[in-house]
């Protein structure tokens, strides 16, 4: 029941001018620009990497941007469907979503979360997974609106220190 609800809330918001395409190499500078707007840091080689590697990749990668109707990049996102270690079945992984501040709350990350779900049905997978930083309340509220809840995995982590090799 609570999931039908907020599939309910989610599409009273979908933005209709919004357009959802591949990302392609041209997108580039626009797609470095918003990250460093959003979090202060240019990663130019990063971003030039993942599109390389997810937009020009195998049809299992997919690099998504949400474009409004003058061609203004609204936001992106980045997924792919894999097999994950320990002998868990393929899923679709999200590894990145990005909206401009300007145009929260507006749809454009439902609309692209909803295009990559879409896209994982298709190449016959049944779960989308990602995994987040606990601290970061706007990407975990998000995630939490498109209905997602823990999964079965549980992270680990070790810090890494010089007495280790």
């Amino acid at each position: 029941m609570a999931r039908a609800v907020a599939k309910q809330e989610k599409s009273e918001h979908v933005p209709a001018a919004v357009r959802v395409r591949a990302a392609e190499a041209a997108d580039l500078p626009a797609i470095v620009a918003l990250d460093q707007r959003i979090t202060g840091v240019a990663k130019a080689g990063y971003w030039q990497w993942a599109l390389e590697h997810y937009a020009a990749g195998p049809p299992e990668r997919t690099f998504l941007i949400a474009e409004s109707a003058d061609g203004v990049l609204a936001g992106f996102i980045i997924g792919e469907v894999r097999a994950w270690e320990f002998g868990a079945p393929p899923a679709g992984w999200v590894f990145a979503v990005q909206v401009d501040q300007t145009r929260r709350l507006g749809g454009v990350g439902t609309r692209l979360f909803d295009t990559l779900c879409a896209r994982f049905r298709a190449a016959g997978v049944d779960r989308v997974r990602t995994l987040v930083d606990r601290r970061d309340h706007l990407i975990l509220s998000f995630f939490r609106s498109q209905g997602m809840t823990a999964g079965p995995s549980l992270q680990l982590d070790l810090e890494l220190t010089q007495d280790r090799p």
